[in-house]
C-alpha cells in the first residue's frame, strides 16, 4: 500500500506536519488538529486503494473512475466529497507530440485525496508551492483543488503556445515548399491535427466543471465543499481556460485551412505537370506524324524524289517544333 503513496501530510493553519504511518488515523488526526490531510497516490490498484476508500468513505462510482482512469474532465458531487477529473497535457518537443495524463481529486471537509495516472501531472510542484503560501493553504481542501486546477490550466497555455509555433513552421513548409516541403507534408499536417484533437479532449470538457466551481454555471450555486470566497479564483482559472479553448479552436481551423491549401497546391502542381507532359507529347507528335507519312512505302508521294526533300522535311519539322515550343512557353505550359 505504501508503495503507491507519493506523499501524505496533515496541514494545520497552513503548515505541514507529516502524516501518520497508519492511514486509519490520518483523518482523525486532521480533524483533531483543525486541519486537513492530503494524500497523493500514483496509479493504485483496487486492493491498494481499498483502505483509502473505507477511511474516507469515498463513493464506489468515483472510486471505479479513479482506478480505471480514461475519464473525461468532470465534476461529480457526492454526499461526503467532491470528485473532479482533470487531464494534464504534456508536449514532447522532440517528437512534436501531445500526450495527456489524468488527475482525480477527492475533496471533502477535512481531506484531499489525489490519484495520478500517466506522466506530466504537476502535483509535486503544486504541493511545494502551496506549502510556501501558508495563508492560501490555510483555506483547506478548496485551496488544493484550486491550485491543481490552476496549474493544469496554466500548463495548457504553454502547450498552446508550443503548438502555435509548430503550426507556423508547418505553414511555412506548405507555402514555401522549396524550404522543405515534401510528399510527407500531408501526413505531418494530419498528425498535427490529431495532436490538436488530443489537446481539445483535455481542455474542452473542463469548462463546465470550472464554471460550476466558480458559481457561474446553472448548477454552480449548489456545489458543496467550496468556499464562497474561492469562487472568484475558480472564475479566473475558467477565464484562462476560455483563452486556451479559443486557441485550440483557432489551431483546429488553421490546420484544416492549411491542409486544404496543401491539397489545392498538390492539385495545381499535378495540373502543371499534366500540361507539361501534354505539351511535350504534342511537340513529339508532329515530327512523328511527318516521319510516319514519309515512311510509307508508296511510289507517288509529294517531293519524294526531289533532291532537297530530306533537308526540307527536317527543316519543316524544326519550324513546327519551334512554333509549338514558343506557343506553349507563352501560355505557361513549359
Amino acid at each position: 500500500m505504501r508503495s503507491v503513496i507519493v506523499d501524505c501530510a496533515i496541514y494545520r493553519h497552513g503548515h505541514r506536519t507529516e502524516g501518520p504511518e497508519d492511514l486509519s488515523d490520518a483523518l482523525d488526526e486532521a480533524r483533531a488538529a483543525g486541519g486537513f490531510v492530503w494524500i497523493g497516490l500514483y496509479e493504485p490498484s483496487e486492493h491498494e486503494f481499498d483502505l483509502v476508500t473505507r477511511e474516507f468513505d469515498l463513493h464506489p462510482l468515483a472510486v471505479e473512475d479513479a482506478l480505471k482512469a480514461h475519464q473525461r474532465p468532470k465534476l461529480e458531487v457526492y454526499d461526503d466529497s467532491l470528485f473532479m477529473v482533470l487531464k494534464p497535457v504534456v508536449y514532447e518537443a522532440e517528437s512534436d507530440a501531445v500526450s495527456s495524463g489524468e488527475i482525480m481529486v477527492f475533496s471533502g471537509d477535512c481531506f484531499v485525496v489525489t490519484v495520478r495516472h500517466g506522466e506530466g501531472s504537476p502535483l509535486a510542484a503544486v504541493r511545494h508551492r502551496l506549502e510556501e503560501e501558508p495563508e492560501m493553504l490555510d483555506k483547506g481542501p478548496t485551496a488544493v483543488l484550486y491550485a491543481i486546477s490552476d496549474a493544469v490550466v496554466d500548463h495548457y497555455l504553454d502547450v498552446a503556445t508550443e503548438l502555435q509555433a509548430d503550426l507556423e513552421e508547418l505553414e511555412t513548409e506548405v507555402f514555401q515548399p522549396e524550404r522543405g516541403g515534401s510528399r510527407y507534408t500531408a501526413s505531418r499536417i494530419y498528425t498535427f491535427k490529431r495532436q490538436v484533437l488530443e489537446f481539445r479532449r483535455a481542455t474542452g470538457p473542463l469548462a463546465v466543471p470550472l464554471s460550476r466551481l466558480a458559481g457561474t454555471g446553472a448548477l454552480g450555486a449548489g456545489v458543496p465543499f467550496v468556499h464562497d470566497k474561492a469562487r472568484p479564483f475558480f472564475r479566473d482559472v475558467g477565464d484562462h481556460l476560455l483563452r486556451v479553448n479559443d486557441s485550440v479552436e483557432a489551431l483546429d481551423r488553421l490546420v484544416s485551412d492549411i491542409l486544404s491549401a496543401h491539397l489545392a497546391q498538390m492539385s495545381v502542381r499535378q495540373n502543371d505537370d499534366m500540361r507539361k507532359i501534354s505539351a511535350w507529347a504534342a511537340m513529339a507528335a508532329v515530327p512523328t506524324m511527318i516521319a510516319g507519312i514519309y515512311g510509307m512505302n508508296f511510289d507517288h508521294m509529294p517531293e519524294l524524289h526531289w533532291l532537297w526533300a530530306y533537308p526540307a522535311v527536317i527543316l519543316l519539322m524544326a519550324v513546327f517544333e519551334v512554333l509549338l515550343y514558343r506557343t506553349f512557353k507563352q501560355r505557361g505550359w513549359l
